[in-house]
């Protein structure tokens, strides 16, 4: 009963009888349902309303079932269409399930068949539901393999990174620690025409000079101590693909001036060695840093800095897209339940609130470390508080419970966009009126 009320029904016939015993019969097995007396008055209410089942007459006057299905179809292919039908029109029946009904009941009608039927529907709808929001999350949050996320400034990111990776130019990528710009660079040269060539990554930050030489443009044998057979460099290996330098701010003086030179020419030259090498990469670069500050310091080249900053994408910080951190929450615990083989399946309410107010000055990265500290010492399905580490705690204890008027700015929210700004169904479903819900909008400045 209760389950069956999330469920609406609309039955169009010309009888009256019809229409009230088939009205009366899903009443009281707790469904909503919904009469009408012909096509015109059905579609009428299909633009006023959602449903999640449809019975139809075949015959009536005007337009008839066959073609009323067609035009239910147009406004919402996802409806669930039962066919109603005499014995003498069961092949018109057929012709119905060919243009995608559910299945079809005959006159006169059998409670307990007709009951059985509704809840084969309810099941089908249910599985149509939840494979379209399964798709749809599915496309929002791994459209960039691992940048989780939908909010506005995290889907400003897939659209720049859509953008440039269709085109060749150098891209720099700025933002704090942790905020994600290896996914990013991958992101970008896999949805490149140079997807099917490798990308190589370059830790400036973890090479001495004198390494970041031999390690970008390759050495010969017998070119310095140790150097025991020829080696080709990461720009020969990124021949044809992408070379990612994370944190560029990080290299010497020395090495931007070759750096500069090989992005002009796209040639190198091992180290102790005299050939020159015809190089194709894509450049994209990571850094955390001012550079325009450094350049008027002279600790980082002006032509270098221009070379680089072709294109710009900022990522926010953690604490800036706090609507994300449940999902990346759900994201983390699911992958470290497979990588430790334990059966974790969620996070308390409490510790996830705690989490989405955390002030988070390493981001992502500190969130995922969090989330895999818990999975560890964690021992049971639901991640704890107590699972946490102890400046949790501690900030939880300090932290406030949102206001009432928060709560159901967030909760009017999700439901807007659930139902994607579709002003009638919301209402519905928060069980107010469309002038309420357009005042709410306006008071939490929704729009």
């Amino acid at each position: 009963m209760g389950k069956n009320e999330n469920y609406r029904i609309l039955v169009v016939d010309d009888e009256f009888v019809v229409r009230d015993s088939l009205y009366n019969w899903f009443r009281e097995d707790g469904y909503q349902v919904e009469t009408a007396e012909n096509a015109r008055e059905a579609l009428k209410k299909l633009q006023e309303k959602t449903f999640d089942i449809a019975l139809l007459d075949i015959k009536m006057p005007g337009i008839d079932g066959i073609e009323l299905q067609k035009r239910i179809n147009k406004i919402d292919g996802d409806i669930i269409i039962i066919i109603i039908t005499a014995y003498a029109s069961v092949n018109t029946a057929v012709q119905a399930l060919k243009e995608g009904a559910f299945d079809y009941i005959t006159k006169p009608f059998d409670p307990d068949e007709l009951s059985h039927l509704i809840k084969n529907a309810c099941n089908q709808r249910k599985l149509k539901s939840e494979n379209i929001q399964l798709k749809k999350q599915l496309k929002e949050l791994t459209g960039f393999d691992e940048i989780i996320g939908k909010s506005p400034a995290i889907r400003k990111v897939f659209e720049l990174v859509d953008t440039v990776s269709k085109t060749d130019s150098t891209v720099m990528i700025r933002g704090e620690s942790g905020t994600g710009k290896e996914l990013v660079a991958r992101a970008i040269h896999s949805h490149s025409n140079r997807r099917f060539f490798p990308i190589i990554t370059v830790n400036c930050g973890a090479l001495a000079e004198g390494i970041m030489e031999s390690e970008l443009f390759g050495h010969e044998k017998g070119a310095f101590t140790g150097a025991h057979y020829k080696r080709k460099g990461k720009f020969e290996m990124a021949d044809g693909g992408t070379i990612f330098f994370d944190e560029i701010g990080n290299i010497s003086m020395k090495m931007q001036m070759e750096l500069l030179r090989v992005i002009e020419a796209k040639q190198i030259t091992r180290v102790g060695g005299n050939n020159i090498i015809d190089i194709d990469f894509r450049l994209i670069c990571a850094t955390n840093q001012n550079l325009e500050k450094e350049v008027e310091k002279g600790a980082f080249r002006e032509d270098l800095y221009y070379r680089l900053n072709v294109f710009a994408i900022e990522l926010p910080p953690l604490r800036e897209r706090r609507s994300d951190i449940p999902l990346l929450v759900k994201f983390f615990i699911k992958k470290y339940a497979n990588v430790l083989n334990k059966n974790i399946a969620d996070i308390e309410p409490k510790a996830l609130d705690t989490l989405v107010k955390f002030p988070w000055s390493g981001n992502v990265r500190e969130l995922e470390n969090a989330i895999e500290r818990a999975a560890v010492v964690g021992k049971s399905e639901i991640i704890t508080l107590d699972d946490l580490s102890f400046q949790f705690n501690s900030f939880s204890d300090k932290t406030v419970d949102e206001s009432l008027a928060d709560m159901e700015k967030t909760h009017i929210e999700k439901i807007l966009k659930s139902t994607e700004w579709n002003i009638t169904r919301a209402a519905d479903i928060l069980k107010i009126d469309r002038v309420t819900l357009y005042n709410k909008i306006k008071k939490y400045k929704l729009r």
